[in-house]
């Protein structure tokens, strides 16, 4: 049973560490012993005891992985990166349970079910499900003609999703600022959107920044 765990969470390590992730071949590999030998443990003293839960030890991996799936994930920003890590993580627990168990051929088809959406879907999302990201855009603009629709329709063209929107009116120097927060396509061409967005006229500055 170890060793099957071995080869089992070192194939989803394998493929987290060519995709430069923290938790790599070694994490997941020592994640998935660890839980199959919890869980014989957690099988073998009710047998030898003649009492106790077997439940409970496996109940206890699942929760305490968590600890270790957190430090995978990382904010930057707007952003959060390392999601999918913390889920191998998980998943590989529960992988190492199931053999601990005896439940080889679910442990086998989840693995591979892992493998399978990490690298197909991934390929997939790239292709199909473009990733946006998300941005502030400040549009400063001497025209007290010009109306937030008029942005929003070109950032439409480009496929970009106004999150919100703020509008600051003129004072004393004649400027009207549009703050938009946006979730912008991977691969944009920013110098065609600003171009495009100048084309509107009275625009005076324009400041697309990350959020």
């Amino acid at each position: 049973r170890l060793a099957l765990v071995f080869l089992l969470a070192g194939l989803v390590g394998l493929e987290r560490q060519t995709d430069n992730q923290a938790a790599g071949l070694r994490t997941h590999v020592l994640i998935g012993v660890g839980a199959t030998l919890l869980m014989m443990l957690s099988l073998y003293i009710p047998m030898q005891l003649q009492a106790g839960d077997p439940g409970r030890v496996a109940a206890q991996v699942v929760s305490g992985i968590g600890f270790l799936g957190g430090g995978a994930i990382l904010r930057l920003g707007a952003t959060v990166r390392g999601l999918t890590t913390a889920a191998s993580v998980w998943v590989v627990a529960a992988v190492g349970l199931a053999i601990g168990a005896g439940m080889y051929l679910p442990a086998a088809v989840a693995t591979a079910l892992i493998l399978f959406a990490l690298r197909i879907l991934d390929r997939f999302e790239r292709r199909y499900i473009p990733k946006r990201v998300m941005k502030t855009l400040q549009v400063f603009v001497k025209n007290p003609e010009i109306r937030s629709q008029d942005f929003e329709r070109v950032l439409a063209e480009f496929g970009i999703r106004v999150r919100s929107t703020a509008v600051e009116r003129a004072h004393d120097d004649g400027m009207h600022r549009f703050r938009y927060t946006l979730y912008v396509p991977a691969g944009t061409d920013a110098d065609r959107l600003n171009d495009r967005l100048i084309e509107i006229g009275g625009v005076y500055k324009l400041m697309l920044d990350d959020a």
